[in-house]
Formats: C-alpha cells, structure tokens, sequence
C-alpha cells in the first residue's frame, strides 16, 4: 500500500514530456496525447527584450510586425540558433500543457530528438535549453531512430530499414538495425528550402514578390515533386506584390509550376539518399530490396515525391500514415520504455 502511494505520488510530481522541437514546428506528447502542435517561433519586443507572442499567434505576426517588434524563428537546419528564444519558446511551449496541477510544479522529464548530424556543441545547446526551461532530466534521441519507432517498425529487430525524415530544416537519412543507426545522412536541405524555392520561382518567373508564409502556403495547397499527378490539386490564387508597378496584384499558379521550382532542391535530397545507400552494409541493403525505404516528416506529404524517389532508386517507397507526427510519437514511445531502449542519449 505505501508503494503504491509512493509511485502515484512520484508520478503525480513527475510529468514525464516527449518533445519534436522542429525548425518548422514544435510537438509536445504528453499522457500519449498530442498537447502542443505550434509553428517554432516566437515574436519578441525590442525595447524590453520580453516574448510577447509564440507559436501560432507569433506565426500570424510574421512579415507584419512594425519597427519594435520582431518574429525569431530559433531553430535553424533542425538546430538551435538563437539559445535565449529557444529556451523562452519550450518554456512558454510547456505552459501550454494543462496538466491540471496548479498547486504543485511538477519534476520534467524529456525526451528530445535531434538531427543525427548534429554536434557535440549544438547537442549541448539542446540539452542546456531543455534545462533553463524546467527539465531535471534530459534524454535525446535521433530523429531518423524515433520516425521509425513512430512508424511502428521494430528497430532492434536484425533487419536494415531505411528511414528518410524530411523536416523543415534537415533531411534525415539512415539505415537502422539492431537498435542503432548503421548509416545516415544527414542534409542541410528540407522543406525550408522548398519554401525559398518557391519564393524566387514567383519572383524571377512572375515578377511577383511574395513572404515567406504565401511561399509555404502555396507548398501546401499546390505543391508537387513531379509535374504529372493522378489527382492534381487546383491553380492556387497567389497575391503579392509586383515587381515592376509596386501594385498588389494576383495571379494563379498550377503544380506543375511548383514542380519545375523544387526540382533541384528534390535532386539533392536524391543524391543523398543514393549516397546512403551506397554506404550500406550489402547484407542490410537485402533487406532494404525486400522492405522498401520509409518517408516520414511534413516534407515527405509533398505531393508525388515518394513517386519520384521510387523511380530514382527502384526501390518500393513508403508514406508514414501520419507524416508530421511519426517523430513525436516516436519520441513519446522512446520515453515510456528509458530503460529498454539503449540508444537514448542521457549525457
């Protein structure tokens, strides 16, 4: 009887947090729920240096704010780049958890995951983060290992499987077996840069000027890896400015236009996955033939990019059932089972 009221207890004071801090967009699970789902920034005044919007209110700032106050996106290719706005994001991130509990602070235990390409340095920063913002222990995992376990692919199984996580900032590429990471890839170049492809596709082709949220909103509503799709969304309606009269004006773009602007960007994220699977163990890369490779990540939603890369490497390619969140599932999956799963970074 005094167990069990010393582990309600323990577990009553100990909130226990899987967190996806994304360059694009910050998940947090909490009791297998999805409790935070916001875009990573936050807006902030000059003059007092204080954070006065986050997530999606400091996304609907973005591009309009005037002189003294300024949005901060604070993670850059999938790590931290402004330290004080990223501490300051997970910290008001965590306030969004209604956990119920006004009374008591609960102890935080996170678990994190982080680009398999990061450094000792920018691991530090993470973690330090995570500190500064409540957390009294602090786990990571890389973010190919946690797509996987997302996914629902058994990771220490002795089967290779190859994961591509495309994110906002990175694209993860690894072969996982035996509970780690054989070989990866990690690339500089996601869905960030869809976006500022899209932006100077619309400038140079349309002599139209348009932000950052219009590029990612035509990403979404009419993006495309090949030009020919079986079920093409509609011309998208794109307002901006012109270029040569400085008057608003709109036009319409198809897919096929956003298809040409990615190309070469998509070509990269195909170098890569070539060159990972040249580094592959010939015994893993059996099973790679045999299970197919595994998309996950918002950049993976783009449309006909599994096509495309099932026709450049010959391999069967697989869309995660749910893209955007296989990695905070996961992570949170990592988190119920600390002491199973080895490959979790605690120093």
């Amino acid at each position: 009887m005094t167990l069990a009221l010393s582990m309600g207890l323990f577990s009553f004071l100990t909130q226990e947090i899987a967190i996806d801090l994304g360059t694009a967009n910050t998940l947090i699970i909490w009791n297998d729920k999805v409790v935070v789902d916001e875009p990573s920034i936050v807006a902030k005044d000059i003059q007092s240096g204080k954070i006065v919007a986050i997530g999606r209110k400091a996304q609907q700032m973005h591009g309009k704010t005037h002189k003294l106050i300024e949005t901060i996106r604070p993670l850059k290719d999938g790590v931290i780049a402004d330290f004080n706005s990223a501490e300051q994001m997970i910290r008001g991130m965590i306030k969004m958890i209604n956990s119920g509990n006004t009374l008591f602070k609960p102890t935080l235990r996170m678990v994190i995951c982080i680009p398999s390409g990061i450094t000792e340095v920018e691991k530090r920063a993470v973690r330090d983060s995570a500190e500064h913002a409540g957390a009294k222990e602090v786990y990571l995992i890389h973010e190919p290992m946690a797509a996987a376990i997302g996914i629902g692919i058994d990771v220490e199984e002795p089967t290779g499987n190859m994961i591509i996580d495309i994110g906002g900032g990175t694209s993860e590429i690894a072969v996982i077996a035996l509970g780690g990471i054989v070989s990866d890839k990690s690339i500089r170049i996601a869905g960030d840069d869809f976006t500022n492809d899209i932006e100077e596709y619309m400038r140079r082709q349309h002599n139209i000027l348009i932000g950052e949220r219009t590029a990612e909103q035509i990403k979404i509503e009419a993006g495309a890896a090949i030009p020919v799709l079986e079920d093409p969304p509609p011309p998208f309606a794109v307002r901006g400015r012109d270029l040569l009269s400085g008057i608003p004006k709109e036009i319409l773009i198809t897919h096929d236009e956003v298809a040409v602007a990615l190309d070469k960007t998509i070509a990269k994220i195909e170098e890569a996955i070539l060159s990972a699977l040249a580094s592959t163990p010939p015994e893993l890369s059996a099973d790679i033939y045999k299970t197919g490779i595994y998309l996950a990540g918002g950049g993976s939603m783009l449309r006909g990019l599994n096509l495309r890369i099932q026709e450049k490497t010959k391999l069967p390619v697989h869309v995660a059932d749910n893209p955007l969140r296989a990695v905070a599932l996961g992570t949170s999956i990592a988190l119920k089972n600390i002491g199973r799963y080895q490959f979790l970074i605690k120093d």
